[in-house]
C-alpha cells in the first residue's frame, strides 16, 4: 500500500482517495489478509479518515490457554488535523498538556499512511479480555495430579506447625 501525499489529494475528484486494502499486514500475524478501504477525504485544515478492514486471527484464551480464531472488525473514522510539528526547541522541559495536543496530527505537505492507520484501527479492535467462550471455565484441574508430597526442605517448618497448640 502507498502513502498519500497529503497536496495530491487536493487534486482529485472531491479531494478524497480510496485506497482498497487486500494485503496481510506487517507487524498483526492473521490468518487471513485484512480486507477493506481506507477513505481519505483533504478537508482543507484537516484529514477526514474513514476505514473499514477485517481479517481472522488467531488469539489464546487467558482462562483455558487454548487458540482460537476471531473474526477481527474495525469501521472507524477520525479527524487528522493538518499543522507543522514544532521544533524542539520550541517545547519547554515542563509543560502543561491541553486538550488540543491530544490530537492526531500530520504536516501539511507530508504523507499518509494508510496501512498504518489501518493496523492502529485493529489493533485497537482486538479484545481486551480475549475468552474462547462467554462461559470458559478455565483450565480443568483434576485432583490426581495434585502434589501431595512435601518439599522436605520444608518438613521442620511442618513439624513446628504440627506442635503448635491450634488457634481457635
Amino acid at each position: 500500500m502507498r502513502a498519500i501525499h497529503i497536496p495530491q489529494l487536493l487534486k482529485q475528484p472531491g479531494k478524497t482517495q480510496v485506497v482498497e486494502v487486500g494485503e496481510h499486514l506487517e507487524g498483526l500475524e492473521t490468518l487471513t489478509p485484512v480486507r477493506g478501504e481506507v477513505r481519505v477525504t483533504h478537508q482543507g485544515s484537516y484529514l477526514e479518515v474513514q476505514g473499514r478492514g477485517e481479517a481472522i486471527v488467531t488469539l489464546t484464551c487467558d482462562r483455558c490457554l487454548q487458540n482460537y480464531n476471531h473474526r477481527l472488525e474495525t469501521n472507524s473514522k477520525e479527524l487528522i488535523w493538518l499543522r507543522e510539528p514544532l521544533e524542539e526547541a520550541d517545547y519547554p522541559l515542563e509543560r502543561e498538556v491541553s486538550r488540543e495536543d491530544l490530537v492526531e496530527t500530520l504536516p501539511p505537505h507530508g504523507y499518509f499512511h494508510p496501512q498504518d492507520w489501518i493496523y492502529q484501527q485493529l489493533c485497537l479492535a482486538l479484545p481486551q479480555q480475549q475468552l474462547c467462550q462467554a462461559d470458559c471455565g478455565g483450565i480443568a484441574v483434576d485432583g490426581s495430579d495434585a502434589v501431595t508430597e512435601v518439599d522436605r526442605r520444608w518438613a521442620a517448618l511442618a513439624q513446628l506447625k504440627a506442635s503448635l497448640p491450634e488457634e481457635s
